[in-house]
């Protein structure tokens, strides 16, 4: 028995941990299980409490690449990281990617990670092109959108339900090299905002905005967006990579730092030239230069709240919340608000929905922050939106229903020998 804890660091629980690979049978295993790839959820997701844990990172092969379609096949435990090693010097890319290279495909596919161009692409969801399944029975099951289709879409942001995933075949963008024509636009307040991002949405792939959730005179901010760069040849820009070493007693992220940091942010942001060129990987993953980056939040870990609202109340919501956040002086210096376009859930519980989306990292202050998010549980409600299960570790079941109508329909392909402290927390077991 190991301790291990997810992303946020709320807990370290104990966990009898298995390592996969391609010729082991689940249910071999005796006990109920949850697999665990790089453990870059936030929450209680990919823990099992007492229980156990199929450690997928092992199956981390690549089975084929074709550079002519851009079809690669991997096993579930590689890397975004590695895909984008080994493609993007051949000219192909993710088609989609969340903020961080750090997850495994088989972690990407459960959560259906969304990345800053859901206008255009979709999810992650939208590209698997065939998934290889294997229930806790032993059963193997081969899945696509056009074969066993309901096993497909149950399983696509499934949260880890219908089995483990061990191989997965992706279709990749073509692109022209590493880098993306950028830039950077600052904006004052909600309607300026939407107004960009909308505009933005026809003509550029890329868009996702930082916003000040300390400001109490607007929701002020920096739009950022971006496109495939074509014909650029610059060599590649020497990392410069940082490492938190340890956790203190305390958050670095407080009333104190806060609101000098993120005034710091804007200004300096402001005042840079607004249009460049940037690496893909300072442009997509900014935080994966700063190893263990979640340790400034302290030993008590931090939480993120990341809620998706419908875009006919994506105005009267995001602000409330954001009223909200200021009116109790908490806040993070990482909120990301950007949009979601109007297209078909790649899963039964896929997160985006046709609107806009807001995620912030909150210390963990104990009741102080759990008050703080029964206020915004009550906006989301109101808005009939929704709670990202990839971040979340606290919503009451009562939201959760209701955010996620085609429930009961997933629970039909439920594998009854997966179990893990969110589904208890929330399904019952």
């Amino acid at each position: 028995m190991v301790k291990v804890s997810s992303w946020g660091r709320l807990s370290a629980y104990q966990h009898d941990v298995h390592y996969l690979s391609t010729s082991q049978n689940l249910g071999r295993t005796s006990g109920l299980g949850i697999a665990y790839g790089m453990g870059r959820s936030y929450g209680d997701e990919c823990l099992n409490p007492n229980g156990k844990l199929w450690n997928t990172t092992l199956l981390d092969n690549f089975i084929s690449f074709d550079q002519a379609t851009g079809v690669l096949r991997c096993q579930a435990g590689v890397q975004l990281l590695t895909i984008n090693q080994l493609t993007i010097p051949r000219g192909w890319m993710l088609a989609v990617t969340p903020g961080t290279q750090f997850v495994t495909v088989g972690g990407a596919v459960a959560n259906d990670v969304h990345g800053k161009n859901h206008h255009m692409y979709g999810s992650f969801g939208h590209h698997v092109l065939e998934l290889t399944l294997q229930r806790t029975s032993g059963e193997i099951i081969i899945c696509s959108q056009r074969s066993n289709k309901e096993w497909f879409e149950a399983t696509v942001a499934g949260f880890g339900m219908t089995g483990v995933i061990l191989e997965v075949a992706l279709q990749l963008k073509n692109v022209d090299g590493p880098w993306l024509d950028t830039e950077t636009i600052p904006f004052s307040n909600l309607t300026e905002f939407y107004q960009l991002s909308d505009a933005s949405e026809k003509e550029w792939e890329y868009t996702v905005s930082w916003i000040d959730c300390t400001s109490k005179t607007g929701a002020k901010g920096l739009l950022m967006r971006g496109n495939n760069a074509k014909g650029i040849v610059k060599p590649q820009p020497k990392s410069k990579k940082l490492n938190v070493p340890f956790a203190l007693p305390f958050s670095l992220v407080n009333q104190l730092s806060l609101k000098p940091f993120n005034t710091l942010y804007y200004h300096l942001n402001c005042l840079k030239q607004r249009k460049q060129v940037a690496h893909y990987e300072s442009f997509f993953y900014p935080l994966d230069n700063i190893r263990n980056w979640n340790l400034i939040y302290g030993k008590k870990g931090f939480f993120q709240y990341q809620a998706a609202i419908p875009h006919h109340d994506r105005f009267d919501a995001v602000d409330a919340m954001l009223k909200q956040i200021a009116k109790v002086n908490m806040g993070s210096f990482l909120a990301v608000l950007k949009t979601f376009g109007n297209v078909k859930p790649a899963g039964l519980m896929s997160f985006p929905i046709h609107g806009a989306t807001l995620a912030l990292d909150f210390s963990n202050g104990d009741e102080r922050t759990l008050k703080l998010f029964s206020s915004l549980d009550a906006i989301v409600r109101e808005a009939k939106g929704r709670i990202y299960l990839a971040k979340d570790a606290c919503m009451p079941k009562e939201l959760f229903e209701e955010g996620y109508p085609r429930l009961q329909e997933f629970l039909a392909y439920r594998d009854a020998g997966i179990s893990s402290a969110l589904s208890r927390r929330l399904i019952g077991s």
